[in-house]
């Protein structure tokens, strides 16, 4: 009798374990369902009569370029993603997991997941991991996993003639022989770059326009030099052109250690003519931005060329780092200071993804966490001209600044701080800029409202990506401190939020001051500081963000060109 009992016992346990487990599965499922539904898939059309059959394979050969950029930024992100994925892939082959259905399902949406993330890791909740339990190394796969701050510091101190290579944008860390060493990317990713530089060789050949021929020869060449300065001078100077592409080594983002080494991306996009016609009077107003700053005369940049062009497109297909979980709306290229200083820097509006965002994203927003009266003023034409302005200022203000006599730059001197509070900067002056083509008679006096209103509505867009992102981080600076200020009106009994607009000017003023007056000055305590205060999840960011909870988070990119040429 007692080995029956013993027997049923063990049944019981072993029944009640599998049915932990079944429910424990169950819980990782919905929370990778919840995890995928904030991403809303959007169709990206572009229009193919607009190209000559010359121009379709031109593109053709661009995009085939930029699915091997993707794997580059893989690599990039962490050094096992390539082993995860590999993994997830097998482990779907594998007959045991296609007769598992429930198995089957969650390595599928942790697959999915992974193709948004470019990686385990969660990009809107701090990088949790969502395969394993490894935390994301600060520094990406940019350094040694095991490098510290402190060590890194050390070995350019105690080699200062290595400083260059060690802090360049181009290049990897790693170790050999116990010694750091600095690997130019030309060399690390030989084998892969120089498969994107053939394709891009080839396109070339299809390219009747002269200027993008140029620089898509020499962006092919750069790939394997590492010396990217010529091809963007060259991409500062394509004209008449319908495609319009850039692809390489860009933003530092991804770099959380100190914001030095660049990630490779792409964006191919056709040009849209008659919006960016429209948008040429702003480029004459370049100087004027400067000069009106709120910054000490001192501090201003005049030296950055400017050209300043702007283009308007519909995006046929991005990769690598500006396709990672949130997408980009816009760029602002080169961020070569020389290139600035020698041609200033290009803007390029993606019309298409704008549209989605406003529709998918920001209304419903809006209807959330303003007041009623408000919400006539978000309007798609003060969203759109946000982001004009955000992109634009991106290329005013400090850039290369002298420190005890000796010249740098802003982004060296803010090392991990820089990219929140450039973004920061961005906005701010994004809607300051405004309010100033709003005095030169360029926007209707009526637009004010809608300047102030839209970009509130837009801040929780953003904060939505993550306070530890650097757009949702530079935005959590600007309502926190406009809030501390008066200039924002939480009401915590109906959980809505408005602007004071007697207060919001002068507000914006002094916050526009004292984010350039940090880069001015490259005070990386100040920068460390503002962050601490106020990129934080304040009792009002919290509640707000709360009610966000059943709406997307951004779009989910399903572009047509794959379809078309897989």
């Amino acid at each position: 009798m007692k080995k029956i009992l013993i027997l049923l016992l063990s049944v019981i346990i072993l029944s009640c374990g599998e049915k932990q487990n079944q429910i424990k599965e169950e819980s990782q499922v919905e929370i990778l369902r919840q995890k995928i539904d904030k991403f809303i898939p959007v169709e990206i059309q572009y229009d193919e009569n607009l190209l000559s059959d010359r121009e379709k394979i031109v593109l053709e050969k661009l995009y085939r370029a930029s699915k091997l950029i993707d794997t580059l930024f893989l690599d990039q992100v962490y050094s096992k993603n390539h082993q995860i994925k590999s993994e997830l892939l097998s482990k779907l082959s594998d007959k045991s997991i296609v007769n598992n259905p429930d198995e089957k399902l969650k390595l599928e949406l942790q697959l999915e997941l992974f193709n948004i993330m470019f990686g385990p890791f969660d990009r809107l909740e701090d990088d949790e991991p969502f395969i394993g339990t490894e935390r994301k190394p600060l520094g990406a796969n940019f350094y040694p996993e095991d490098m510290t701050k402190e060590e890194f510091e050390n070995r350019i101190k105690q080699n200062p003639a290595d400083e260059k290579s060690f802090t360049s944008e181009f290049t990897l860390i790693r170790r050999q022989n116990d010694q750091l060493v600095a690997i130019p990317y030309s060399e690390y990713y030989k084998e892969t770059l120089t498969k994107i530089s053939n394709l891009l060789k080839e396109a070339a050949e299809y390219a009747d326009n002269p200027s993008l021929k140029k620089y898509l020869l020499s962006r092919a060449d750069a790939f394997l030099t590492n010396d990217y300065y010529q091809s963007d001078m060259d991409w500062m100077d394509l004209k008449d052109h319908n495609i319009e592409v850039v692809i390489g080594p860009y933003e530092v983002y991804e770099d959380g250690l100190f914001n030095y080494k660049a990630s490779f991306e792409s964006f191919v996009t056709i040009k849209d003519p008659v919006e960016t016609k429209k948008l040429e009077i702003f480029a004459k107003y370049l100087n004027d931005i400067e000069k009106n700053l709120p910054l000490d005369d001192k501090h201003k940049n005049y030296q950055r060329g400017s050209e300043s062009p702007i283009v308007v497109a519909n995006e046929v297909f991005t990769a690598g780092d500006t396709k990672a979980g949130v997408q980009t709306l816009a760029f602002n290229l080169p961020n070569d200071e020389r290139v600035r200083k020698a041609k200033g820097s290009k803007k390029v509006m993606l019309k298409n993804v704008h549209e989605a965002k406003f529709e998918k994203l920001l209304k419903p927003i809006a209807e959330l966490v303003l007041e009623p009266e408000l919400l006539q003023y978000v309007t798609f034409d003060a969203f759109f001209n946000h982001t004009l302005m955000h992109e634009m200022s991106h290329g005013v203000g400090p850039g290369v600044i002298t420190i005890n006599g000796k010249q740098t730059e802003v982004k060296k001197e803010l090392k991990e701080t820089y990219s929140t509070i450039e973004e920061c900067k961005a906005d701010i002056l994004g809607m300051y800029n405004n309010i100033f083509m709003i005095e030169k008679g360029v926007y209707p006096k009526e637009m004010e409202k809608q300047v102030w209103i839209t970009f509130l509505a837009g801040a929780f867009r953003s904060m939505r990506f993550g306070i530890g992102e650097a757009h949702g981080g530079g935005n959590a600076i600007i309502y926190n401190y406009l809030l501390e200020k008066g200039a924002y009106v939480y009401d915590d009994k109906t959980h809505k939020v408005k602007v004071d607009f007697e207060k919001i000017y002068p507000a914006l003023r002094e916050l526009c001051n004292l984010v350039l007056t940090i880069q001015a000055e490259g005070n990386y305590q100040a920068a460390k500081d503002l962050i601490a205060k106020y990129a934080v999840k304040s009792q009002s960011i919290e509640a707000l963000t709360k009610k966000l909870k059943s709406l997307p988070v951004d779009i989910k990119p399903v572009f047509e060109i794959e379809k078309k040429l897989n």
